[in-house]
């Protein structure tokens, strides 16, 4: 390992060849670069094939720019506030599991939120891409669920040549289990164009996959691994994101008591609706500053698909541009002395008044490949919590263990245990 310059220094993996970048100039270059030159890595192509396949998340060139094409206008502004009834019913289903809670053990009640978290957000996914088959959607997602835990498992053996080809017990695992999502995707998929069709989201990768010269395998490889990357990109992030949050509030009773009164204010006792949050300017700042401190991807990883010119730098084809999301969105000389610190007043003003470079600011990707997603993840955020917090008080368990876990993403490795009272 040799260091280039300041904030930006290259090493080696093997064969592969790294330049990891933290200086703000270089990163708001790759940030506001449009060129699909500039594409996924491929060893994440290879190492994540099992989760990702070739879809919109790993996928690249041509490929990639259709993939987007026919899913991003789905998930534009306008189209996720026609989710917002769905959202709803997921929030109050989430809320009623916690009464019953109450209900049943009194009037204050200790447990891990982390499993109601993804609970609630796999609903909604499941809502949003499934329609009326969404129950047979979340058995999908339990499965790829365990996928993705067994990938992050197999993080120690990447890199190894063959590994990934061998009949290990499990590579067998992981083979059975991408059999089974296959079929049920596919099943799904089969029975609609028997029952009739539903405009949800895999009724537009249905539609837009048969607008193509793809064989039969490579449509129904579309329509995988596109719900597959659905699932990676909209269920787990959100969940985990949604834990943090009341870690944070949890912590900061100040703060849990300013963004409580502002729902309150606003929604009068109501349930609210996509005006009402639109008002909440502190809990979206609080969701910001929880997504500054534990952002859903840890690292943004890109390849440059040949030579090219980034910034003051000449970066040859197949090398890798790694971003530490973790470490720029805490760089005390952007976000100041306080980058360590949960202070959501920081976005007061937006992000462009949050650090000295907002470009520095990315939870959600950068670029081109931004995730599509970050509407949906950001109105479900804050329903959410606007329930939660119109409903229940809440501080941290003494069995909470602070411990973020870096895997494919940033989650707490003992869960999040919390005291919570109804009001």
């Amino acid at each position: 390992m040799f260091f280039v310059t300041g904030r930006l220094f290259r090493f080696a993996l093997g064969n592969m060849q790294v330049i990891y970048v933290t200086d703000p100039d270089l990163v708001k270059e790759i940030t506001t670069c449009t060129s699909q030159d500039l594409g996924r890595p491929a060893y994440q192509q290879k190492e994540l094939g099992p989760l990702l396949g070739e879809g919109i998340l790993s996928s690249n060139g041509p490929t990639w720019a259709r993939q987007r094409k026919i899913m991003a206008p789905e998930l534009y502004m306008d189209k996720v506030k026609g989710m917002i009834d769905l959202i709803t019913e997921s929030s109050l289903g989430l809320v009623n599991s916690w009464n019953q809670k109450f209900e049943c053990q009194g009037e204050i009640v200790e447990f891990k939120v982390d499993e109601d978290m993804k609970r609630f957000s796999g609903d909604i996914i499941s809502k949003a891409c499934f329609g009326s088959s969404y129950s047979k959607g979340q058995e999908i997602f339990v499965k790829l669920g365990d996928l993705q835990e067994i990938m992050s498992k197999k993080t120690l053996s990447m890199g190894i040549p063959g590994l990934r080809y061998l009949p290990t017990k499990t590579n067998r695992k992981m083979w059975a289990l991408e059999k089974e999502i296959c079929s049920l995707i596919l099943q799904i998929v089969k029975e609609r164009q028997q029952a009739g069709h539903e405009k949800d989201l895999l009724q537009i990768l249905v539609e837009g996959a048969k607008g193509s010269d793809l064989s039969q395998q490579a449509l129904d490889r579309f329509i995988v691994d596109n719900c597959r990357n659905i699932y990676l990109a909209g269920f787990e992030t959100s969940a985990v994101a949604a834990s943090w949050c009341l870690m944070l509030l949890a912590s900061n009773p100040e703060w849990q008591t300013r963004a409580r009164e502002e729902v309150l204010e606003v929604c009068q006792g109501q349930i609210p609706d996509v005006q009402m949050l639109r008002k909440m300017k502190l809990l979206n700042m609080v969701i910001q500053e929880t997504m500054r401190l534990y952002p859903p991807g840890p690292t943004l990883a890109r390849e440059t698909l040949k030579d090219m010119q980034i910034g003051n730098i000449w970066v040859p084809k197949g090398v890798n541009l790694w971003t530490m999301v973790a470490t720029l969105h805490t760089d005390t000389a952007l976000w100041g002395s306080d980058a360590l610190e949960f202070k959501p007043q920081r976005f007061e003003n937006g992000i462009t008044g949050a650090c000295k470079n907002p470009n520095s600011y990315v939870p959600f990707g950068f670029g081109q490949r931004v995730c599509i997603g970050q509407h949906l993840a950001m109105l479900e955020l804050k329903m959410l919590f606007a329930l939660i917090l119109s409903n229940y008080s809440f501080t941290l368990s003494p069995k909470y263990v602070h411990s973020p876990a870096m895997t494919i993403i940033i989650e707490p490795k003992h869960g999040v245990y919390l005291r919570v009272k109804k009001l």
